[in-house]
């Protein structure tokens, strides 16, 4: 190994991860900017596209419904194998291509003028992003050690909440024009903002690939049955994202006396409280025993959240209000506990060497969850209400419990997998 391909040495645990707001490390700070750059794009595509396709192409909200589930599948299949071709081929050379592919395919879905083709051009786009997603989650486990993975992917997470956030403001003024160009220039600008993220990572180390051994499986974390457990536990616990993104709005709407414009507002109050306080709720989260204690604090919060959010539907107007309001709050004090939690577990049980073939394998939980959760979470928290919230919270509960007996048997297990360098 040539010393051009050694990351840099981590500095001690002690050391402060961020000085002013950005990170101390350089490579540290140069995925920050790339994750910014990229998520401020998304943002406003986010924002727009949906009613772009259906109000100026002429699209049904089925056929946008039925292309999306198509990238969403793509975006299934490919996150295992592009984890393993970056480990295997050197993640940056790997997260660069993939990178390069997303600025390229992030415009062309404007151009689409059957359901067919726009369900191909985002089948491509959804390869090309989730495996760069894939890649990079494994990058990023190489380059923040030290104990400090679990605090930068919580850094990285209030980053890209603000990056989002900034988008969609940009996502809002093509929404107030509502012309074809303005709704085609929030794609240009995504390709644009996706093209830097691409340049951005070629500043990165040249971090040398991992050489299979002789008997080494090519997918060995499909092998690792603790670790496919963790995943299984850490996606499940990924349902209270879906809970408060798609069911609050729908049980807003549908059951309470509250204004639909409280959606927005209780979007705002979690976005700025995960960027003002995750890496603060994240610090005692920095092993895999402790991810799993994590886990099970922010379950209790999350339950909390969910039982003062089911009373909204009770009483009027402003009962509601307060309902939701003070429901949210408490939710996002887990939402940030609890994916502290999620990091520890599935960074620290992970191969050093195989990172992106293991975070690609973790990021499946949540990939999945987003095709079956839709239906599930709005027949508990529309159609049986007050129940299904606290049906729910009991779920998030429980589910959290059974992390703790798992985390240990999956540690005590490592070296059974022939697993030696995870950092535990």
């Amino acid at each position: 190994m040539t010393p051009s391909q050694t990351p840099p040495q981590a500095p001690p645990a002690t050391a402060p991860l961020t000085r002013r707001g950005l990170p101390v490390d350089r490579d540290l700070r140069i995925l920050a900017v790339g994750s910014f750059a990229n998520r401020f794009g998304a943002g406003a595509v986010l924002t727009t596209s949906a009613l772009y396709f259906t109000r100026q192409v002429g699209f049904s909200a089925t056929e946008v419904a039925v292309a999306m589930s198509v990238s969403a599948v793509v975006g299934i299949v490919v996150q295992v194998p592009a984890g393993h071709l970056g480990d295997t081929r050197g993640p940056r050379r790997v997260l660069t291509a993939f990178m390069a592919g997303s600025a390229l395919f992030s415009a062309p879905p404007v151009l689409a003028t059957s359901p067919w083709a726009l369900a191909l051009l985002l089948g491509v786009l959804a390869f090309f992003e989730r495996g760069a997603g894939a890649v990079n989650q494994g990058v990023i486990a190489q380059l923040a050690t030290g104990g400090r993975g679990v605090l930068f992917k919580a850094y990285l997470r209030a980053v890209t909440n603000t990056a989002l956030g900034l988008g969609s403001v940009f996502g809002g003024a093509a929404l107030v024009i509502d012309e074809r160009w303005a709704y085609v220039s929030v794609f240009v600008l995504n390709a644009l903002f996706t093209g830097f993220a691409a340049w951005n990572t070629t500043r990165l180390p040249d971090i040398a690939p991992h050489t299979r051994q002789a008997g080494e499986p090519r997918l060995a974390v499909l092998r690792d049955w603790p670790y496919v457990v963790i995943t299984v536990i850490t996606g499940l616990f990924s349902l209270h994202f879906f809970v408060m993104e798609l069911g609050l709005a729908l049980y807003v709407s549908a059951r309470t006396a509250a204004p639909t414009v409280m959606v927005a507002v209780l979007l705002v109050i979690n976005t700025t409280a995960v960027a003002l306080f995750q890496v603060r709720l994240s610090r005692r989260a920095d092993s895999v025993e402790a991810g799993a204690r994590a886990l099970v604090r922010g379950a209790w919060w999350i339950a909390g959240g969910f039982a003062v959010v089911a009373l909204a539907d009770r009483g009027t107007r402003w009962v509601a209000i307060v309902a939701l309001v003070v429901g949210s709050l408490v939710h996002v004090v887990g939402e940030m506990i609890g994916s502290g939690g999620q990091w520890g577990l599935q960074m620290g049980l992970a191969p050093h060497e195989r990172q992106g073939q293991y975070q690609g394998f973790a990021g499946l939980g949540f990939s999945v969850l987003a095709v079956v959760a839709p239906p599930l979470v709005t027949y508990f928290c529309v159609d049986l209400g007050e129940t299904g919230w606290l049906v729910l919270a009991a779920f998030m509960v429980v589910i959290a419990l059974v992390s703790v007996p798992a985390a240990r048997w999956a540690l005590r297990s490592r070296a059974r997998y022939g697993i030696t360098t995870h950092s535990g």
